[in-house]
């Protein structure tokens, strides 16, 4: 076991509650039934947990019709079903200055493939939207609004309901990635017509689970083709959802394991204020530039910073080697992002805790920070 401190769970959450293993281990070991499929006990339990899942996920998230949620493998996979499945030739989407490469690569390939254009919101410095300005740059032919709830780079939360009122009816596609689970996400209050989400960052479940909310599934195309258990006599896909988005045997495992995950989130090991002046901090040592959001309401659970004399790489490698902190470095798969905070190419180092970390791992990190840069 390693003994390091982990600060990475941007990248995927650790450790994760210990339910999460028994639970998964129950299922391979105990169960191993299909779900949806058959209608004998062990199968009837497996598909009852998955439903269960299914519904707490929908709660989390604010929405009332847990059936048009659909299980994906992630976040990336149900973001590229909206955007492959609901963009047709030759339409518009804009994006907001801080999306993944999850966003940005689908959207050059669909370029590609069917001429379909994109074009970058104006933002403030940090990145954050303002709702006039979405609704200054629609077009006739923007089909698709895309924003990334909380960024994965300064962890700057956007204004998701004013963002959405602004699109004057044009959908809303939400990245929420990293907010699932940290941030308040209020799906069916917002308006939200797409959020894709991961189970395995803040929901602290295991890797390869994720899922996606489509408001009206009559108006997006699936992704993947094939056996879903129900309309069986039929090669044509089943016309309701979640059935219509979870072609092929799911990772059943890993939904138990997100659902203990969801049963069993820890109470946090600090609070939100001391997280906050932990990053003020950080920001108060020689020679270090934070990038957070400019509105301290707005800042997520993590955040990143460049230094004017080391570089990231650098950084990074002296923190593990030398005081056991883990942290990623570089551009953390948003180039965008780095472009519009001016960070590109060398990027930042990013720093993202979990809500099990104590205001004594944060000291620990400052005096490690302290020692590098003096």
């Amino acid at each position: 076991m390693y003994s390091n401190i982990y600060f990475d769970n941007a990248a995927t959450s650790f450790p994760k509650p210990p339910e999460v293993a028994r639970a998964m281990a129950r299922y391979l070991d105990e169960l191993g039934g299909p779900y949806g499929r058959s209608a004998y006990r062990r199968a009837v339990e497996v598909s009852r947990t998955v439903e269960a899942a299914r519904d707490r996920l929908a709660g989390l998230l604010g929405i009332a019709r847990p059936e048009f949620l659909a299980f994906q493998p992630n976040a990336t996979t149900g973001l590229n079903l909206v955007l492959q499945g609901f963009l047709r030739q030759g339409d518009e989407v804009l994006v907001s200055p801080l999306e993944h490469n999850a966003v940005l690569r689908p959207l050059a390939a669909l370029y590609r493939l069917r001429g379909i254009t994109w074009r970058t919101l104006p933002a403030d410095p940090d990145g954050l939207v303002r709702a006039g300005d979405v609704r200054r740059a629609l077009t006739s032919r923007t089909r698709l609004v895309v924003v990334n709830h909380q960024s994965n780079v300064n962890g700057l939360v956007q204004p998701l309901r004013k963002i959405r009122k602004a699109s004057d009816g044009v959908p809303l596609l939400v990245d929420a990635a990293q907010s699932a689970g940290a941030t308040e996400l209020r799906t069916d209050d917002w308006k939200l017509d797409f959020v894709a989400f991961t189970g395995h960052k803040s929901l602290l479940g295991p890797t390869g689970t994720g899922g996606v909310f489509i408001r009206r599934p009559e108006e997006v195309e699936p992704l993947i083709y094939g056996g879903t258990g129900s309309v069986s006599e039929s090669t044509a896909m089943p016309s309701f959802a979640p059935d219509v988005f979870e072609a092929g045997t799911g990772n059943i495992a890993g939904i138990f394991g997100l659902l203990a995950a969801i049963e069993h989130a820890p109470t946090p090991a600090h609070t939100h204020q001391e997280y906050l002046a932990f990053i003020d901090a950080v920001a108060a040592l020689p020679g270090i530039t934070v990038l957070r959001a400019a509105d301290r309401e707005r800042q997520g659970n993590l955040f990143s910073f460049r230094h004017e004399r080391l570089d990231p790489a650098t950084i990074a490698t002296s923190l593990s080697e030398r005081f056991g902190i883990e942290v990623r470095a570089g551009l953390h798969c948003a180039p965008l992002a780095h472009q519009t905070l001016g960070t590109f190419p060398a990027g930042t180092v990013r720093l993202a805790p979990s809500r099990l970390h104590t205001p004594a791992d944060f000291e620990h990190v400052l005096r490690a920070l302290r020692e590098l840069v003096a």
